[in-house]
């Protein structure tokens, strides 16, 4: 029709030099994530079964400072509810980081369990996005987006750090 033909499709994102920490203690739910991120054409793709391993990995990163050997992560996507500790202690490590790498670092919450209680803590604890499980292709993509397309600066207040809460 000459509707589709003047229409404008938006245009792809090149993802390939976007690197993704995946954490996230259920090993299907990681091998989920990791072949959507490769079908978006994610270009370095890491995955830790819980936080130390996530605390281990992103201080070896940044004490590397962006070595050629590791490449620093652009996005954390993060479980809240994992055996030992729990998403939120990753993202309170994260936001009282003295590396600044680590301390701006956009973080996604994904949860099964997320109710208004859990998506408002991971909001005052500074995650940028949440996601619901099951999680979909088109709800990841959508909030890998946001923080590409919208992003917050960040907020340093009384008891909160991380991007600004409000949305407009």
């Amino acid at each position: 029709t000459r509707m589709s033909i003047f229409s404008k499709q938006p245009k792809p994102y090149d993802l390939s030099n976007l690197s993704i920490l995946i954490v996230e203690d259920s090993l299907y739910i990681q091998g989920l994530m990791v072949q959507m991120l490769k079908i978006f054409g994610v270009g370095e793709i890491m995955a830790c079964s819980n936080v130390n391993e996530a605390k281990d990995l992103l201080t070896a990163i940044s004490a590397s400072k962006r070595s050629r050997y590791l490449k620093a992560i652009d996005i954390v996507l993060l479980d809240w509810l994992m055996p030992g500790d729990t998403g939120d202690v990753l993202l309170q490590w994260l936001r009282k980081s003295p590396h600044d790498a680590l301390r701006f670092l956009p973080v996604i919450v994904v949860s099964g369990y997320t109710t208004e209680y859990i998506a408002a803590r991971a909001r005052d604890l500074g995650a940028h996005e949440t996601l619901v499980k099951p999680i979909s292709g088109t709800g990841l993509a959508s909030r890998i987006c946001a923080v590409i397309e919208h992003p917050r600066p960040f907020i340093k207040a009384p008891g909160f750090f991380g991007p600004d809460r409000r949305r407009k």
